[in-house]
C-alpha cells in the first residue's frame, strides 16, 4: 500500500438514470470499483466509495418522451431499479446519492458561481441548431444522423453507439431532430464557455509528465486529445431540465450535464456526512468531515469510468478544479474498454444488452458467477467479448470444477475422517510437499495485492484461482482417501494433509472477498473465521485446532445447456423486437395521376369460402361476395391465415383486376393486404359493416 495517502476516496462513474445497468457497465466500471474498494478494506484504510444516477443530461429527457410520462417519473423509476440492482449485486458503494438532490443543485452551483465571479467562462452567443417544427434548441443528443466515420444512420451529435466515434452535429450526414424528424437550422443563443485551451499547458504537465503510470489506452487517449489542441467548451445548455444557471437573466438555461455529473461525485461526499451526521457533528466526526476527501492533498482520488468518459474525467473535470482551485485532483483514472455481447456491441437503444435486474431474476444466487465472469474476461486493456457458453464453461469449468470442488472436497473429508473438526498439525510427520505448500501460500496475498493496486483485476482473480488449483494439486498428491484405507496407521498424515487444505481455504474465504463476496461470506460463516485483515493472510493459522466447521454443501451448481439456451433465446428475441421497432417502409411508388386511380374499382366483399390450394403453401382459394357477383380470388394469405378464421370476414377487393391464371385456377381479383413491420400480413377491412359492394374512394 501506498505510504502517501491518509484515505481514499474512489469513485464509480454516475449511471444515467434513463435505464438499468447492463454487463458492459458491470465489467467496465461496477466489478473493478468494488473490488478495489473491498481490498482496501480489507487493508484497513479510510476509504469512501461513492456514486449515484445521473439524473440530468438528454439521454433523461429522451426516455421521457418515449415512455410519455415527466422526466421526474422517468429518474425516480431507474434510479430505484439501479440502486436496488447493485445492492442485491453486492456493490458496496458507501452511499448511491442523486444529482436531483438539492445538496447537489447546491454545490454545483457554487461551483459555477466561483468560476463565473473569477472570470474564468467566456460568455458567448453563437449559432447553435434549433428545430423549426418543435420550436427548440437542440442539444448534441436531441440531434442525429449519418455517421461520417461508420455510415451509420442513426448516430448521435455527440458520439457514434456503432463505432463509438466522437462527433460534432456539424459533422453529422443529413442530422435531423429527434424531436420532430425535421432537419434543423442554425440560431443564435448565448452561452458560457470553459476557456479549456488555456489549462492545455497545464494539462499537458499534469497528465503527460506528472501521470505516466495511468493505463496505456487512458493515457493515449488523453495525449490525443492534448496533442490535437483544446478549444473552449460550452458548458451551458437551453433546456427546461438540468442544474439552472445561478445568474440572473438566464432563465430557460441549465448547466451542461458534463458540468455538473461530475460534480455529482462532491455532492454524494457531502450528502454522505450529512447523513451520518444530521445535526453538524457526531462522536467522531462532523457534516464538514467531507472536506477531508475533497480538499485534502493526502487523500487519494481514483475514479473508476468506462473509455468513453475519459476525456470528461481526465481532461474537462480537472480542468474546472483547477480552476476553482481548492479541491484535491484524481492520482488515477482506471478506464476499461468496451464489452461486446456475443460478437456485437452493446446497445441500449437497440436492447441488446444483459440487463442486472433481468440477470437477478434468472439467476437469483449467482451473483458471484457474473462477477467471477466479467473479471475473468474484463476488457481491460482492448475490448472483450461476453458470450453466454463462455459463461456457462467458466462457471462449469473453473467455480464448480475448481474453485467448488477444492473446498468441497476438504470439508468433506474433514467431517468423514474428523467429524467435522479441524485436525492438528503433527510435526512429526510434515513432508516437504507441505512446507512447499506453506511457501507457495505466503506469497499470495503480496502478488493478489499488487495487482490489485495497478488495477490488474482479472490477472489478481487468477492469482485465487491459482491458489485454489494449488491447493487441489496438493490434495491429489496425498490422496488422504488413500491413506484412510488405514486409518489408525495413517491418521496424523492425514490429519496434517487436511489441517493443511483447510488452512488454504481460509486463506481463500478473505483472498476471494473482493472478488466473490457472497461466496467468501458462506466460506467465513461455514469455517466460522473471525475477521481477518489482509496482513494476516498468507497464514497457516487461520483456522485452530478442534474448531467446528460446517457441512455447506456445493459452492458452485453447474449451469445446464437449457439455461443458457433461454438466455440465447432471449437475446434472439430482443433482436427480433428491435428491428421491427426500426424497420422503415418502403418508399413511396412513382408518381400517379387522380385518373390513374381512379380506374381501380375498390369494393368490399364478404369472404363466403375458403380452402388450402392443393400443392401450394401460400394460397387460399377464396369465394368473395362483391354484392355484384360471386367470384374466385387466390390470395397468397396461407402462411397468415387458416381458411377457417377468415369465412365470414369483410375485405376490401380491387374487383376490376384482368383475371390471372394461377396453377390451374383463375383468380378474379385481388384481396388488399398491408403488410406489418414483422413481415406479417393484415386484413384491410371497414370498421364497421357494409354492404357488400360498397365503394371505396
Amino acid at each position: 500500500m501506498s505510504k502517501n495517502f491518509q484515505r481514499y476516496l474512489v469513485t464509480a462513474a454516475l449511471p444515467y438514470a434513463n435505464g438499468g445497468i447492463h454487463i458492459g457497465h458491470l465489467a467496465g466500471v461496477y466489478v473493478p470499483a468494488d473490488i478495489y474498494c473491498r481490498y482496501l478494506r480489507l487493508n484497513q484504510q479510510d476509504i469512501l466509495f461513492i456514486c449515484g444516477s445521473d439524473e440530468h443530461g438528454v439521454p433523461v429527457t429522451i426516455r421521457a418522451a418515449k415512455e410519455g410520462v415527466s422526466v421526474q417519473e422517468v429518474v425516480d423509476k431507474y434510479d430505484k431499479l439501479i440502486r436496488e440492482s447493485f445492492e442485491q449485486f453486492g456493490i458496496s458503494f458507501d452511499i448511491y446519492s442523486r444529482t436531483s438532490k438539492a445538496i447537489h443543485y447546491q454545490t454545483a452551483q457554487e461551483i459555477f458561481k466561483t468560476l463565473y465571479d473569477k472570470g474564468v467562462f467566456i460568455e458567448e452567443t453563437t449559432e447553435q441548431y434549433f428545430d423549426p417544427v418543435a420550436n427548440r434548441f437542440l442539444a448534441d443528443r436531441y440531434i442525429v444522423g449519418t455517421c461520417p466515420v461508420c455510415g451509420y444512420a442513426d448516430a448521435y451529435g455527440d458520439q457514434c453507439e456503432k463505432c463509438g466515434s466522437s462527433l460534432t452535429p456539424d459533422k453529422l450526414i443529413q442530422p435531423r431532430s429527434k424531436l420532430s424528424d425535421a432537419t434543423p437550422i442554425k440560431k443564435p443563443t448565448k452561452h458560457w464557455f470553459f476557456p479549456l485551451n488555456q489549462f492545455e499547458s497545464w494539462l499537458k504537465q499534469w497528465i503527460l509528465e506528472e501521470h505516466k503510470e495511468w493505463k496505456t489506452n487512458v493515457y493515449g487517449q488523453c495525449k490525443s486529445w492534448l496533442d490535437a489542441g483544446l478549444q473552449p467548451r460550452p458548458m451551458t445548455r437551453d433546456l427546461d431540465w438540468g442544474v439552472p444557471l445561478p445568474i440572473p437573466n438566464t432563465e430557460g438555461k441549465v448547466m451542461y450535464v458534463w458540468f455538473d455529473a461530475p460534480i455529482g461525485y462532491i455532492s454524494a461526499t457531502k450528502d454522505y456526512f450529512e447523513q451520518k451526521y444530521p445535526f453538524g457533528e457526531g462522536k467522531n466526526g462532523n457534516a464538514e468531515d467531507w472536506k477531508l476527501y475533497w480538499k485534502n492533498p493526502a487523500t487519494k482520488l481514483v475514479h473508476f469510468i468506462g473509455k468513453d468518459n475519459i476525456v470528461f474525467h481526465c481532461i474537462i473535470f480537472p480542468a474546472i478544479l483547477k480552476a476553482e482551485g481548492s479541491y484535491i485532483l484524481p492520482e488515477n483514472v482506471p478506464a476499461n474498454e468496451f464489452l461486446n455481447l456475443e460478437d456485437e456491441k452493446i446497445s441500449t437503444s437497440r436492447n441488446w444488452a444483459v440487463w442486472l435486474d433481468e440477470y437477478l431474476k434468472d439467476f437469483p444466487d449467482k451473483q458471484d458467477v457474473l462477477r467471477y465472469v466479467l473479471t475473468a474476461n474484463a476488457p481491460e486493456t482492448k475490448d472483450n467479448n461476453f458470450t453466454w457458453k463462455d459463461f456457462q464453461e467458466r462457471n462449469n469449468n473453473e467455480l464448480v470444477a475448481n474453485l467448488g470442488n477444492f473446498v468441497n472436497r476438504v470439508i468433506t473429508l474433514t467431517h468423514k475422517y474428523f467429524q467435522g473438526v479441524v485436525p492438528a498439525l503433527n510435526e512429526n510427520f510434515v513432508q516437504k510437499s507441505d512446507i512447499d505448500l506453506l511457501e507457495n501460500l505466503k506469497t499470495f496475498p503480496a502478488k493478489i495485492a499488487e495487482s490489485i493496486e495497478n488495477y490488474r483485476f482479472r490477472e489478481a482473480l487468477g492469482y485465487v484461482m491459482e491458489l485454489s488449483t494449488l491447493g487441489n494439486k496438493y490434495l491429489q498428491e496425498n490422496e488422504p482417501w488413500k491413506l484412510a484405507k488405514e486409518f489408525e496407521k495413517n491418521q496424523a498424515r492425514i490429519g496434517n494433509v487436511l489441517h493443511l487444505a483447510l488452512q488454504i481455504v481460509g486463506n481463500l474465504a478473505f483472498l476471494a472477498e473482493p472478488f466473490l463476496p457472497f461466496t467468501a461470506q458462506k466460506l467465513q460463516k461455514a469455517l466460522h473465521l473471525g475477521r481477518f485483515y489482509w496482513k494476516e493472510l498468507g497464514s497457516q493459522d487461520l483456522l485452530v485446532v478442534g474448531q467446528t466447521i460446517e457441512n455447506l454443501g456445493l459452492l458452485f451448481e453447474k449451469i445446464e445447456d437449457e439455461i443458457i439456451q433461454k438466455q440465447l433465446q432471449k437475446l434472439a428475441e430482443s433482436k427480433k423486437v428491435n428491428e421491427l421497432q426500426n424497420k422503415k417502409p418502403q418508399p413511396f411508388a412513382s408518381e400517379i395521376s387522380y385518373d390513374d386511380f381512379a380506374k381501380l374499382d375498390i369494393r368490399v366483399a364478404t369472404i363466403l369460402k375458403a380452402e388450402k390450394m392443393p400443392k401450394s403453401e401460400k394460397l387460399l382459394k377464396l369465394l368473395v361476395d362483391t354484392g355484384i357477383d360471386q367470384r374466385v380470388i387466390l390470395s397468397g394469405i396461407a402462411k397468415h391465415y387458416s381458411p377457417e378464421e377468415i369465412v365470414g370476414r369483410q375485405v376490401c377487393v380491387l374487383c376490376n383486376l384482368a383475371p390471372r391464371k394461377m396453377m390451374g385456377e383463375i383468380s378474379n381479383g385481388m384481396i388488399l393486404m398491408a403488410e406489418d413491420a414483422d413481415g406479417s400480413l393484415k386484413f384491410i377491412e371497414p370498421s364497421a359493416k357494409v354492404w357488400n359492394g360498397g365503394k371505396i374512394s
